[in-house]
């Protein structure tokens, strides 16, 4: 098993290196940084999930990663689509916001509902008018 010396003291080589902890995980050490990797098998394939770059992910967030991507695998759901559908479900409501929603902005219509001349209804006669 892996531990966060070991982790550390790994350094870049002239190929990237896989360093094991267990149940799958793996630290994939690269030129340009550290990634937590995880592999597995699913319906006959062999994939890999990515879990996230070290040191912003500690060893044990990625752990308990890999626990929960195993719970997946034993309820027989891919742990790499759960991620791909979770990543667009937040992607999508981040663009649903209500400015997106809202059509044209009070600026827009404004324009179309009083006219800009003085003297056509914008010095506030017709309003007068009205409330009295």
């Amino acid at each position: 098993m892996l531990t966060d010396t070991a982790i550390r003291n790994a350094k870049p080589r002239d190929k990237f290196y896989k360093v094991s902890d267990s149940g799958g995980l793996y630290l994939l050490v690269k030129s340009t940084g550290k990634y937590w990797r995880m592999d597995y098998r699913f319906v006959g394939k062999r994939k890999t999930l990515a879990i996230g770059v070290y040191p912003a992910v500690s060893l044990v967030a990625a752990r308990k990663k890999r626990d929960e991507a195993r719970e997946l695998l034993a309820k027989d759901i891919d742990p790499s689509l759960t991620k791909a559908i979770n990543k667009q479900i937040v992607r999508t409501a981040a663009e649903n916001t209500f400015k997106a929603y809202s059509g044209p902005s009070f600026q827009d219509s404004k324009l179309r509902w009083y006219p800009a001349k003085k003297g056509a209804g914008n010095d506030g006669s017709k309003a007068k008018e009205f409330y009295g």
